[in-house]
């Protein structure tokens, strides 16, 4: 479980008043992964991969280095990207064709992101742990990545 998502309360968010006023798309996205990371325990891994058109390539993100580029369908960013949908994985050890940003990371959540019908990227988080994301982290994550896309 994780305290609220800044994006998510109806108070104003904190992700509305970091990229108010920016316009530069990786300016915005370094600063959402920043406060995404801040706020989520128990996470190794958070970033962006972008869609480059034929495949994804990789975006602002908080953590070790990582793998430039994902073709679509292969390992859970790219799984995701292609089905445009959450990939929730409770131990990435069991997922076929799993791609380690991070040989510590346990599981994952890959939420894409959509603006206008089109593909822009996706949202990767990686945690240390088994089975870290739940149905609650997915929605509200789902609901930071729609205030999100109004600043990309």
């Amino acid at each position: 479980m994780m305290p609220p998502i800044p994006g998510s309360s109806s108070k104003g968010t904190q992700l509305e008043a970091l990229l108010a006023g920016e316009s530069n798309q990786v300016a915005n996205l370094a600063n959402a992964a920043a406060l995404l990371n801040q706020f989520f325990e128990e996470v190794n891994w958070v970033g962006f991969y972008l869609n480059d058109g034929n495949e994804l390539v990789l975006g602002p993100f908080q953590g070790l280095p990582a793998c430039v580029r994902i073709p679509f369908g292969k390992g859970v960013c790219g799984t995701a990207a292609q089905k445009l949908e959450t990939v929730r994985v409770e131990d990435v050890h069991l997922f076929p064709g799993h791609i380690a940003c991070d040989a510590a990371s346990e599981s994952e959540i890959v939420v894409p992101i959509v603006k206008d019908g089109q593909l822009l990227g996706v949202l990767d988080i990686d945690s240390p742990r088994k089975n870290r994301f739940d149905e609650i982290d997915q929605a509200c994550l789902e609901k930071f990545v729609q205030a999100l896309v109004r600043f990309l």
